[in-house]
């Protein structure tokens, strides 16, 4: 079953459950594909599901960030549920060390010596890792690779 396909039935089991919250997620997660799909008139796979629930889970990582700054722990909790929620739909993430071996062989691999190369290094690491890492990691992790 595709990604596409197990969000619509998860859509229509959390409208029978009433589970009103994660049904506005998940309908907020369709929105953005089907905007997607329009606006490049394509059919999404499940790569570009993936990077899609990325882009969401940062924006509210982001909101939750600048709500918590501002005392709003209620906003920021309902972002943090939301986040929850898109995480279901995100591959197993590799942990910190799977992520620094898979950028010192990226960096071996393209020959990058040092911060001048971090450019080439995070297009090939975006390409390899994505939806599988978070995209903060790796440019944490290629930084350390090219210091030195």
């Amino acid at each position: 079953m595709s990604l596409k396909q197990r969000i619509n039935d998860d859509m229509k089991a959390a409208m029978r459950a009433k589970e009103a919250d994660r049904l506005g997620t998940i309908r907020m997660l369709l929105a953005a594909m089907k905007q997607k799909e329009v606006d490049e008139r394509v059919e999404l796979d499940d790569t570009m599901v993936v990077a899609i629930v990325d882009m969401l889970i940062k924006q509210r990582k982001d909101a939750a960030q600048q709500y918590e700054a501002a005392a709003r722990a209620d906003l920021a909790d309902k972002e943090k549920a939301e986040i929850t929620v898109l995480e279901a739909y995100l591959p197993q993430r590799l942990s910190a060390d799977e992520i620094a071996a898979a950028i010192q062989a990226i960096v071996t691999e393209l020959g990058a010596s040092g911060p001048g190369d971090m450019g080439k290094v995070m297009g090939a690491a975006k390409q390899r890792l994505a939806g599988q890492a978070d995209m903060g990691q790796v440019s944490a992790a290629v930084k350390a690779a090219l210091a030195g």
